[in-house]
């Protein structure tokens, strides 16, 4: 166990690994983060918006928020970053890395919506009043003086998120590993046709990537 976890040629070895794996993640969450801002805010403000001609949207952006606060995000990132590229889509729309952000993007887009909607709920009515009275329309007193004032007061609740989508990030990698496993199954498969074969395959890959390396060194 000693010469397997702390081995100083092995952490040298795979160091160049874990800083790509890490640079990966780091660029993974800016990205997310930057489309988590803009759907949370542009819902919570379609949510806001008066007016029953915008009824359809506010119905639409309702159920957006609902059901994706309400799937769990890793399903999502399964639906997304399997479901997607088994529509044969051409590159580089076939990449369950690309949609396992989009989808963990969209997960937390719908709880950045909330955290939009209560700093916009929590502007005082007589704010839109006083810009209305000074000449400015609808949309220019939410654009200039609502939003502003909304964004100040959540941005303590919205690091937090930040926080949790930095470490949710992480989830994405789930998908290499259950592809890999899929890959051995099916190679197992087309070797020998039988169910028996699969499972050696999948014990195969676990001993090589788990047990291997614990008793190596021992031998």
């Amino acid at each position: 166990m000693h010469k397997a976890f702390f081995n100083g040629e092995r952490f040298k070895a795979s160091m160049p690994d874990i800083l790509h794996g890490f640079g990966l993640n780091v660029r993974l969450f800016l990205i997310a983060e930057v489309i988590v801002l803009a759907v949370g805010l542009l819902v919570a403000v379609v949510r806001n918006v008066p007016g029953p001609a915008l009824f359809p949207l506010r119905l639409l952006a309702t159920i957006y928020t609902d059901v994706f606060r309400g799937v769990p995000t890793i399903l999502l990132i399964y639906l997304f970053g399997f479901g997607m590229p088994a529509l044969g889509l051409e590159k580089p729309w076939n990449s369950p890395l690309l949609w396992g952000t989009v989808a963990i993007s969209l997960n937390y887009g719908a709880y950045v919506e909330e955290v939009f909607r209560a700093g916009i709920r929590s502007v005082h009515p007589s704010q839109m009043a006083a810009a209305r009275s000074l000449g400015l329309s609808q949309w220019k007193a939410f654009r200039f003086v609502v939003i502003p004032q909304a964004v100040r007061r959540v941005v303590p609740p919205l690091l937090n998120d930040f926080v949790a989508l930095q470490k949710d990030t992480a989830l994405v990698a789930t998908l290499g590993a259950t592809l890999g496993i899929s890959v051995t199954r099916d190679g197992a498969q087309l070797a020998s046709g039988s169910r028996t074969a699969e499972f050696e395959g999948m014990l195969e890959l676990l001993s090589d990537a788990v047990v291997n390396p614990l008793f190596s060194d021992e031998a």
